[in-house]
């Protein structure tokens, strides 16, 4: 395992070690919206704090992209940019639904190199180094192996603050639901991009996205196989906020589905 990966592995897992003690008592947590729909608890932060601590300590010339305190750690223009969401499913944490991870992504000069998603409930770690392969614990990952959309699980996401348009969502979900075997929307773009490339999906797709929510499962995606871009397929995601990863057929059959929805999720991402 590559040395940076090595330290991203130490704080995704001291994330997760926070995340398991305030799971089992989720009456006393603290929570605040910070905007409609969109919560952050003093466990996201106290996650975010322990990552970007034991990041820094190894790194101290890199900088930070962190969800819940943006650019204020590290150094700033740093070719190294360490990507961060300490909680990525808050929402589904704060209502003890165990589906949520730690995302931890190393970026240079714009580029992701190395990204881990932990996933604490159940103790599923997976790493990707870029030209290394992508690993859940010691495993090498694959896509599926799947061609045809109509054959397809597929993950998305569904809108969840109250400014977001329905009505789009659900032109896309109806276009999708008539055409693969079955949609999920569990709530962590971390773990759904993570299941792709574990095979456990065969596509996902999602719009309104921030750069912490793709970066690391992104890598993980394309290191197991798959292909990953934005709606028209081109490899801006992380700026456009939009996102679909894939195998490699299936990946052609959905980014023609959704080009007629590329950009209409924009969120102004903060720069990479």
């Amino acid at each position: 395992m590559h040395p940076v990966i090595n330290v991203a592995v130490r704080a995704a897992r001291e994330a997760g070690r926070i995340i398991n003690r305030a799971s089992l008592d989720l009456d006393l947590l603290r929570v605040s919206e910070k905007s409609a729909n969109d919560f952050v608890t003093e466990v996201d932060r106290a996650s975010e704090q322990a990552i970007i601590d034991i990041l820094l300590k190894a790194f101290p010339q890199h900088g930070v992209l962190a969800e819940e305190t943006g650019s204020t750690h590290g150094r700033a223009g740093a070719e190294h940019v360490w990507i961060i969401d300490p909680l990525d499913g808050t929402t589904n944490f704060i209502h003890g639904l165990p589906v949520y991870a730690v995302s931890i992504a190393l970026a240079h000069n714009g580029v992701v190199q190395h990204g881990v998603v932990y996933d604490p409930s159940r103790d599923e770690l997976y790493t990707a180094s870029r030209g290394g392969g992508a690993f859940l614990d010691n495993r090498r990952l694959r896509v599926s192996k799947r061609t045809r959309l109509e054959d397809s699980l597929i993950g998305t996401g569904f809108p969840f603050r109250r400014d977001d348009d329905l009505d789009l969502y659900l032109d896309m979900f109806r276009k999708f639901s008539q055409r693969c075997v079955g949609l999920r929307r569990p709530g962590a773009a971390a773990l759904d991009l993570a299941y792709v490339a574990a095979g456990r999906y065969d596509g996902f797709f999602e719009l309104g996205l921030k750069p912490w929510d793709m970066a690391a499962g992104s890598l993980l995606v394309s290191e197991a196989g798959g292909m990953v871009g934005d709606f028209l397929g081109e490899s801006g995601y992380l700026q456009q906020g939009e996102v679909i990863a894939a195998t490699p057929r299936v990946y052609a059959q959905m980014v023609s589905l959704l080009k007629p929805y590329a950009g209409k999720g924009r969120i102004d991402p903060p720069d990479v």
